[in-house]
């Protein structure tokens, strides 16, 4: 029993002398140049997106054995996790005012026109029509538009001697939204995040979570070793998304990369385990886990990296600039409006995960273009 979990946790433990070699070899790494910098950067994240497919593997089991939302609300919460980790590590060495708002907008930009719309237009595209439950969609965009209102438009008016004032009155915002949102969706709201599929196809996709491995799933062990795996999963991401982070300023300073291509890689991290989640659960046809993922993962990275990233500006005395671009203004609101008419009516077609995906498509032109 253990032998078996050892090897099919192997991606974990090969992490740990990873991250040993890394902190015994970066300061020759450094000195080795920017080459030798950019690659131990790419091999880190290699194998920081490895250990998170076993964080999304553990978060799957997870959502089978309690169901939804507590299971994709575990996947959310510990890619969140991750985020504000690496955020928190990143701003004690970076100068950038603008890194935690281009994170989370990224993150948006990720999770809901990446994310909804690849697993939509590849869902689509295999099953036509892909049923959830619509109340989550409406409940997640409408939260949405309100943190990102409050915490990212707002700002913008908020005059320079006030900004603590403002920032405080935020993180009271955020965490008074987000209880209340949390005691719902686990409470008497619960079932607006939760669809009844048919009886027929629901064995056929847990049968086919791995190709002839659901025996290795129901033998990998209980809810809290997966719970415990998820833990040491992002505990590892984080330390080795330091080193990451480290080589990677390093080879890209003094270059041509776009400024806000730190900001993306973040995003991207915390959002890989959610990402390959929300493909197999739309493969298998099954949307609302993807919704749940999509939506809830954006509503989690602005409403709790916010009052994090908040707090630490009040306690260094050092605000960030929380205010978006008129060009990141402008995309947030044609996502949100954009999902708010996709997500309306109940089923997920092809059509919709194409304009979601070109959305992204555009965010991504966009990032080279330095807007």
């Amino acid at each position: 029993m253990v032998g078996s979990i050892l090897k099919q946790e192997r991606m974990l433990l090969l992490a740990i002398p990873a991250a040993i070699f890394a902190y015994m070899a970066e300061h020759a790494i450094f000195e080795a140049g920017k080459t030798a910098g950019l690659i131990a950067a790419i091999v880190l994240i290699g194998l920081i997106v490895l250990v998170s497919m076993r964080v999304a593997h553990h978060a799957e089991i997870l959502a089978a054995k309690v169901g939804d939302p507590y299971g994709t609300m575990i996947l959310t919460l510990s890619a969140v996790a991750v985020e504000v980790l690496i955020l928190a590590i990143i701003m004690s060495e970076s100068s950038s005012p603008t890194l935690v708002r281009d994170t989370i907008y990224s993150a948006v930009m990720i999770d809901i026109n990446g994310i909804l719309g690849l697993a939509a237009l590849l869902g689509g595209l295999r099953h036509g029509e892909q049923p959830y439950n619509d109340d989550s969609g409406r409940t997640y965009g409408v939260m949405i538009l309100t943190a990102m209102g409050i915490s990212m438009i707002v700002p913008e008016f908020i005059p320079q001697q006030s900004w603590h004032v403002y920032s405080a009155f935020t993180i009271v915002a955020m965490i008074a939204l987000y209880a209340l949102f949390l005691k719902m969706q686990v409470g008497p709201h619960s079932y607006f995040f939760s669809y009844t599929y048919p009886k027929k196809p629901r064995p056929a996709g847990q049968s086919g979570q791995t190709s002839g491995s659901h025996a290795e799933d129901e033998d990998e062990g209980s809810v809290p070793l997966s719970i415990g795996l998820i833990i040491a999963g992002v505990v590892l991401i984080g330390v080795l998304a330091e080193f990451m982070s480290a080589f990677l300023s390093e080879s890209l300073e003094g270059t041509s990369a776009p400024p806000a291509l730190m900001a993306v890689v973040v995003a991207t991290i915390s959002a890989s385990p959610e990402i390959l989640t929300a493909l197999r659960s739309a493969l298998r046809n099954r949307m609302q886990a993807v919704v749940n993922i999509a939506m809830g993962a954006s509503l989690s990275t602005v409403i709790l990296t916010v009052p994090v990233m908040e707090g630490i500006a009040l306690y260094t005395g050092q605000p960030f600039i929380m205010a978006m671009t008129p060009v990141q203004t402008v995309m947030v609101f044609i996502t949100l409006i954009a999902a708010a008419i996709n997500l309306n009516d109940g089923e997920t077609n092809a059509i919709e995960g194409m304009t979601h995906f070109i959305l992204f498509a555009t965010f991504i032109m966009l990032l080279f273009l330095g807007l």
